[in-house]
């Protein structure tokens, strides 16, 4: 590189930082026949709102190097927003020709024949450029979607959603979209979803409040007793598995809440099975939070009997701990709990208690947490054992 065209390249930086078009012209004066300066300056008429000009400028760069894919897709979208459809295609064509395997130029052209409402043509080109970038698929459905006036069938032949990356990349979108027995549909005709995108779907459709088609996506984890999980039943209420702080489904969710408080299975105390439940109290925790809870999957309208065990060992505290049940959706309403369990107790103590779901109840939270105190800070020392959680249906 000569020290003029250096100068020159120098000289089209500054244009392009500072929309210099004193500077832009220079730095032509200097490289005449480079096809960066007239870049360069078209891109300085742009920013100036001088679009005939500026597609003046590029038509001179693409002159000066026709093979530049990117050069004759710049000069598309000027031509298109200019208003010259024909001089935009021929400009979209030739980019795509000079890069036929490149997703950019075909998704650039694809959105254009798009508001051309040539849609066979478009879509064709979108597909392909979602093919060979698959970070392009979301905005693929998404367009797929407008287009079909929000038809999953008519989105699902548009796009040619026949992958299982697409098939769950659309099972999440329509979860989104509130449309939940369409989404576990999609999920179901994939073959292989990650955990990643199977997590995902599930914590969308719980935030749509479709907790039965959450369930039945959950449940497909690889776990045999999640496989084997009916509605309406508590998933390891024994506490024979490991507690995991990323719980995202149908399983017991361990609260990051308070650092006074601690929870572990026991193996040295249980009341059936192996294991049970250990939390121990070492200060402060909020009554109000939860200490452990579990998403369980219900009838509207139903009598149920929540049935479970507890030990305690040197608990002092003015709000003791409960079991909780409330609705999982809308407002979370307390529907039932359990009697505090008391402070200090040999052996293990059977505890059950009864609440009735609402004709808008679907699912369920049980929740340990702590009855609400009299004073404020309220703290709680001691150790209790939970087991043997279960749940029946009362006729």
């Amino acid at each position: 590189m000569t020290a003029q065209a250096g100068f020159s390249r120098l000289l089209g930086k500054y244009a392009t930082l500072e929309a210099s078009l004193p500077a832009a012209d220079r730095a032509i004066a200097l490289a005449p026949s480079s096809s960066e300066s007239h870049r360069v300056r078209a891109a300085v008429l742009y920013h100036l709102k001088q679009l005939p000009d500026a597609a003046r400028e590029l038509e001179l760069a693409v002159s000066l190097r026709p093979r530049h894919d990117y050069l004759w897709l710049e000069l598309a979208i000027i031509r298109d927003e200019l208003g010259d459809s024909a001089g935009a295609l021929a400009a979209f064509n030739e980019s795509v020709r000079r890069a036929p395997h490149y997703a950019y130029p075909r998704w650039q052209r694809g959105n254009f024949l798009l508001r051309l409402g040539r849609f066979d043509q478009a879509f064709a080109d979108l597909r392909y450029a979602a093919a060979s970038n698959p970070d392009l698929i979301p905005s693929l459905i998404d367009l797929a979607w407008e287009i079909s006036k929000r038809d999953t069938q008519v989105t699902v032949q548009l796009a040619h959603i026949t992958t299982s990356k697409m098939r769950a990349a659309f099972a999440g979108f329509l979860a989104r979209k509130g449309r939940a027995k369409e989404a576990r549909e999609q999920f179901e005709l994939a073959d292989a979803v990650s955990e990643l995108t199977r997590r995902e779907l599930v914590r969308h459709l719980i935030s749509a409040n479709a907790f039965k088609e959450a369930f039945e996506v959950w449940k497909k984890k690889g776990n045999s007793e999640a496989a084997e999980r009916r509605p309406a039943a508590i998933y390891d209420g024994g506490f024979e598995g490991p507690l995991t702080f990323d719980e995202f489904g149908f399983g017991w969710r361990v609260s990051r809440a308070s650092q006074s408080v601690r929870l572990a299975a026991d193996s040295s105390q249980f009341h059936s099975g192996s294991k049970s439940l250990l939390i121990e109290f070492l200060g402060d925790s909020s009554p109000d939070s939860s200490l452990v809870s579990q998403l369980i999957l219900v009838e509207p309208s139903s009598r149920y009997r929540l049935n479970f065990a507890a030990r305690t060992q040197d608990v002092v505290t003015g709000g003791l701990p409960l079991a909780i049940v409330s609705d999982a959706a809308g407002v979370f309403k307390r529907l039932g709990e359990s009697a505090p369990l008391r402070q200090d107790t040999t052996n293990w103590q059977v505890s059950s208690f009864d609440f009735r779901t609402e004709s808008g109840t679907n699912a369920v939270t049980l929740s340990i947490q702590r009855k609400n105190c009299s004073t404020s800070p309220c703290p709680i020392f001691g150790s209790i054992w939970m087991d043997s959680f279960s749940i029946e249906e009362l006729k």
